[in-house]
């Protein structure tokens, strides 16, 4: 039970001796030991407990806060406080102490935004929580990020800092979900197909014609997620009750005629002439922005680039189908079947009238381009010829990571992630420096002496694998089948003779397994990796790739290193597009030890990576010598294992599977803490490396 007796002034004045550390900052701390004192003891431990966060980066404006807080406390929102000094701490982190003060002394201007503060819904709360939703929705793959207003472009959903429209809290989250979803379905169901900038130029007034195409088309959209996501619309129909947003009776049959199932973009154009005439009707809660010219700039560059993605893909694809046909003269043809018009279509790649499986990539592509154009039209289907393109239109342009780190930093062509602060118990935002390299490969050999090296272990893997490819799953109680289901049959005839309904699943059949599986292996490429562990890890990871290919498992490679949080680097081994060949193995022959083992952000970016691949199972295996650590500016010890700890969190809500495989013999001390009890191995000799990691991913994907 707790206690909730007040602390005494010398507690009190022992606590802010050791937090504000006065012994050597000289603050003093005689005002605000009794001030503290005289609080109830919940709003000491809350003050006590900011304090300590704050004093973790800066004791001055720990100090600073505690003054301007004490007087404040007893009236202010806990939620405006709170994020009063994480906007302090992002700033220190940002711009160094001076502005951090300044935020400290304005903490009049956050009391005015104190209902926004008390129940708005910030973003920095739920933004994870709605891309992770996002994620499950179909269509294109759609990022989530800050903005001024909430709008897309089509590729982005941008929402604002804060929304505080709705008087409660949980109004104001259900507000910003049925936000990103409005502007989802403008992707998903068509909004931008059709030439806005043509449509809208016969009108005399253009802001008006489009802000009425855009309540027209809230009104079909609405219909739209009402028939795929039911349980979101009705919450939709409450917000628009709480908030008094009431269709105008002028415009009730417009929403009769774009509610039907196969009402498009083009009846929402049509309808605009008549709707023109009528004065606009008011935004309701959860409508966006619409901003055509944004979309027109990223589409026109999406459409070219993806119609050369795709006759690029297919080239390489009938180049390895007419390897094994030797036909020269084949032809590819996609067949979209639509089951009803509120899902996604069904596309069948087909050559020459048989099915050719498509790659996910190619899957992914059709999709894309189907919701820009409403059709895959025919000249997308052309291959590619010898050097029709040049690789430089489709791939994208980065910078030399060798030539950018040289000489003053800079962050021009790198990912900014976030890393979790345990002291703060907050992110420090766009805290990590990351950029991605190509392992330089190395042509020595390796991995010829390691298959000769452990041939027998490969005839073995071979084996073992073959097996799970070939492994069938036996249904029972099926209505149709190739056996009797006896136990259901026994079942059946009971039901009968007590005069109860006979059951129709009376068989059992044989189905193929299908393996829905992408997985990121991390390979730890730090300087402690020199030598044996180093060898043991490329050995693993060769005789991973000669097997895997035998599954058709979809996996990547990536290594992880650097120094301070200015140079995290990974090192890109086979992306998940790449085949297992000879330019990969001479890519794991050249893998080396590098510098320090920041993992927090090499997760968080890898997870990116696999949250792209379209699977049923998606694991993150790290290989790896030791605990989190990296050089001089505290990552070493509790705050690494504690951010790592976070990115593993952060990638399984996402729908990641992580799995750590160490040698390091002392890491079952934080293994269980970062992983979980079940969801790590320690390797005791280096040598069973290899054989480990094959037997782990036998099991993990079974």
């Amino acid at each position: 039970m707790a206690d909730n007796t007040p602390l005494s002034a010398a507690q009190i004045e022992q606590a802010l001796g050791h937090l504000l550390e006065v012994e050597f900052t000289f603050i003093r701390v005689d005002e605000l030991v009794p001030l503290i004192a005289a609080l109830p003891r919940e709003d000491q431990d809350f003050l006590l407990g900011w304090i300590r966060r704050i004093a973790t980066i800066n004791t001055q404006i720990a100090h600073q806060f505690a003054l301007r807080a004490i007087s404040r406390i007893a009236h202010m929102d806990r939620r405006m406080i709170e994020a009063w000094a994480l906007h302090a701490m992002d700033t220190y982190d940002r711009a160094g102490s001076r502005p951090a003060f300044k935020v400290i002394n304005e903490i009049d201007n956050f009391a005015q935004l104190s209902h926004e503060h008390a129940a708005g819904a910030l973003f920095d709360e739920i933004g994870g929580i709605l891309l992770t939703f996002i994620r499950g929705l179909s269509g294109r793959h759609l990022k989530l990020e800050q903005a001024d207003t909430a709008y897309t472009d089509s590729e982005t959903l941008f929402l604002p800092a804060v929304v505080a429209r709705m008087q409660r809290a949980e109004d104001n989250f259900k507000l910003c979900k049925a936000m990103v979803v409005m502007l989802w379905a403008q992707t998903r169901f068509g909004t931008f197909r059709a030439d806005l900038d043509a449509a809208l130029s016969g009108y005399p007034d253009r802001e008006k014609a489009l802000n009425q195409f855009h309540a027209l088309e809230t009104l079909r959209l609405e219909a739209c997620i009402g028939r795929e996501l039911p349980g979101l619309y009705r919450d939709m129909q409450h917000l628009k009750a709480e908030s008094g947003d009431n269709l105008s009776p002028a415009w009730e049959h417009f929403a009769a005629e774009l509610s039907k199932p196969e009402a498009d973009v083009t009846d929402s154009l049509r309808l605009l002439a008549q709707a023109y005439l009528d004065a606009t009707p008011d935004l309701i809660c959860y409508q966006c922005d619409l901003k055509p010219d944004a979309v027109t700039a990223r589409a026109t560059v999406r459409i070219e680039r993806e119609k050369i993605l795709l006759r690029v893909h297919l080239a390489r694809e009938l180049e390895k189908l007419q390897s094994e046909t030797r036909d020269g003269n084949q032809r590819f043809e996609v067949k979209i079947t639509e089951e009803n018009r509120s899902s996604l279509p069904d596309f069948e790649l087909t050559l020459d009238d048989a099915p050719a499986t498509p790659p996910a990539n190619v899957a992914q592509l059709l999709t894309s381009i189907y919701l820009d154009l409403g059709e895959i039209p025919a000249e997308y289907l052309v291959p590619a010829g010898p050097g029709e393109y040049d690789p430089g239109l489709f791939d994208e342009k980065k910078l030399d990571p060798d030539t950018v780190w040289q000489g003053t930093y800079h962050e021009e062509g790198a990912s900014l992630y976030p890393e979790w602060d345990f002291g703060r118990q907050h992110y420090r935002k766009n805290w990590c420096v990351l950029r991605e390299k190509d392992v330089k490969p190395l042509n020595d050999g390796f991995a010829q002496k390691t298959l000769e090296k452990h041939s027998g272990l490969v005839k073995h893997l071979r084996r073992t694998f073959e097996a799970m490819r070939d492994e069938n799953r036996l249904l029972k109680r099926e209505t149709s089948g190739d056996e009797v289901d006896i136990d259901a049959l026994v079942e059946a005839l009971a039901d009968s003779r007590d005069g109860s309904e006979m059951s129709d699943r009376l068989f059992m059949r044989m189905q193929r397994n299908q393996r829905n599986i992408a997985v990121m292996f991390m390979v730890d490429m730090s300087g402690s990796t020199k030598g044996w562990i180093n060898d043991a890890e490329r050995e693993s990871l060769v005789l991973l790739c000669e097997t895997l290919k035998l599954l058709g498992d979809r996996y990547a490679i990536y290594g992880f290193s650097g120094t301070t949080r200015k140079r995290c680097e990974i090192f890109r081994i086979k992306s998940f597009e790449e085949p297992y060949g000879e330019l990969i193995r001479q890519r794991i022959a050249g893998i080396a030890p590098q510098e320090y083992t920041r993992m927090g952000v090499a997760i968080r970016h890898l997870s990116t990576l696999l949250n792209q691949v379209n699977a049923r199972t998606k694991l993150l295996i790290t290989l790896s010598d030791g605990k989190p650590d990296d050089y001089h500016d505290g990552y070493r010890g509790q705050y690494g294992i504690e951010d790592t700890r976070m990115a593993l969190i952060e990638a399984k809500r996402s729908g990641i599977h992580p799995y750590c495989i160490t040698i390091d013999t002392e890491g079952r001390d934080y293994l269980p803490h970062m992983y979980g009890a079940v969801n790590y191995t320690v390797v005791s000799e280096i040598r069973e490396l290899p054989l480990k990691v094959s037997d782990i991913y036998k099991r993990l994907t079974r």
